[in-house]
């Protein structure tokens, strides 16, 4: 628990504020200050009164739902706030949420979900309300979490990990690496492995933890502007749409089977996959353990081939872990495969093989990679967000292959080129130990 309070909404958290025996010191007043330094661009800073010298704002850490409420109207009222969480799930199949932090242009706060009492609900109702845009980083697994609390998808989003592709930054750029490049300024690691479920937390891990959105918050205008002048902001449509996708966010167990390669396409071998991976997800949501403390995908691989009847069958499993057959949770699993082999309308999985690769394309294939570098260089663009490794063997083998590399701006800055290249309109050369390319 945060102890102490330094004005409205804000707890005053760290040693600073602790006794000898870690009560909370009689008459503390003093709030917080996050070393964000002069890149706090976003609104007048106070003066410190000792040196006059310019000092961020007191850090507001959020434990009440009054004030949870009036951050969120605050929020509300601006055109984006930044947003980043702290969790851990090493142990767990669900996220334990331990931090929320979120930065405006005017304001911004730490909230924290464990403060005994405090209803996120009109946070979790801001980040449903689409007229709002919620910057994150690689924002896969915050969203996730976001679904869980609060049934909803947050939207619209801006990830400026998938934006840094269109600017020519990398493909899957760590956040520390985009500060360096865009805002010039270095992160303090110290407190990147810890553990964000302990509390107190300390004033480090807080400065810390704020710092990561109030930096995100600094990103997004900056990477959105060089989308704006170069005519970008488009070039990310798809992949926005796929991250807001409902589909990669399902845990519904009838479909966990669907995360897993295929290593045989027989209706029996799959659907035994199907319930064997059914089973494996209830169990770990259950217990709220990741799945491979169940049993590892290797073991649900043998279990989908020999398909066990007994008790016994299992210990002739290699994957299998020792014991398990004796376990309640194996005997579960045998009644499910029974029942599901026993189901006379049993669906037949119909395996959708995609076309194979004409014979003596491998060299064109690897021309087409050496042609989507070149662009993507030329262009400063992440290769991965002009064409996949399945578009660049689709066009290899079809000229008027369905792939997106066919399509829109990518046409445009590949596939145009590349049907070019294959039908020797153009050629590649080395010059001066590097590639060019040349019209013939």
């Amino acid at each position: 628990m945060h102890r102490g309070k330094s004005g409205p909404d804000t707890a005053c958290v760290g040693a600073h504020c602790q006794g000898a025996a870690g009560a909370a010191s009689a008459g503390c007043s003093t709030a917080i200050r996050p070393q964000i330094g002069p890149h706090h661009l976003y609104r007048p800073q106070t003066l410190d009164p000792a040196s006059g010298a310019p000092q961020p704002p007191p850090m507001r850490v959020i434990t009440k739902t009054a004030d949870l409420e009036t951050f969120s109207r605050d929020l509300r009222g601006q055109d984006f706030f930044a947003v980043d969480t702290e969790f851990m799930r090493e142990t767990t199949y669900w996220p334990k949420l331990c931090l929320i932090q979120a930065a405006g242009p005017e304001t911004e706060a730490v909230i924290d979900p464990l403060a005994e009492g405090l209803d996120l609900a009109p946070f979790l109702d801001l980040m449903a309300d689409r007229s709002v845009l919620k910057v994150f980083h690689a924002a896969r697994q915050d969203l996730e979490i976001f679904l869980k609390l609060g049934g909803v998808l947050p939207g619209p989003v801006f990830d400026t990990q998938i934006a840094a592709m269109a600017c020519g930054w990398g493909d899957s750029i760590a956040y520390d690496a985009l500060v360096q490049q865009v805002l010039k300024r270095r992160l303090d690691k110290s407190s990147r492995f810890t553990d964000w479920s302990r509390r107190p937390l300390s004033e480090n891990q807080l400065v810390y933890a704020l710092a990561d959105v109030t930096h995100l918050r600094d990103l997004y205008p900056k990477i959105q502007t060089k989308l704006d002048s170069e005519n970008r902001a488009h070039w990310l449509d798809e992949e926005r749409a796929n991250l807001t996708d409902p589909d990669i966010y399902d845990t519904t167990p009838e479909n966990a089977w669907k995360r897993l390669k295929l290593r045989k396409t027989t209706s029996d071998y799959v659907l035994g996959l199907q319930v064997a991976a059914a089973w494996r997800e209830r169990q770990a949501q259950a217990r709220d353990v990741p799945r491979g403390r169940i049993v590892k995908d290797e073991a649900l691989y043998e279990i989908a081939e020999h398909r066990p009847k007994t008790p016994a069958d299992f210990d002739r499993m290699r994957a299998v872990p020792r014991g398990f057959g004796n376990s309640r949770a194996a005997q579960d699993l045998i009644t499910a495969l029974d029942r599901a082999f026993a189901e006379p309308n049993r669906p037949h999985y119909k395996h959708e093989r995609s076309a194979p690769t004409p014979p003596g394309m491998g060299p064109t294939i690897e021309l087409l990679k050496v042609l989507l570098r070149y662009e993507a260089d030329t262009h400063s663009v992440a290769p991965r967000l002009i064409a996949s490794a399945a578009d660049v063997e689709a066009i290899a083998a079809d000229d008027n292959a369905d792939v997106l590399a066919l399509k829109g701006w990518r046409r445009e800055v590949f596939g145009e080129r590349a049907l070019a290249l294959k039908h020797g309109k153009l050629a590649l050369k080395l010059k001066n130990g590097k590639v060019a390319v040349e019209d013939v």
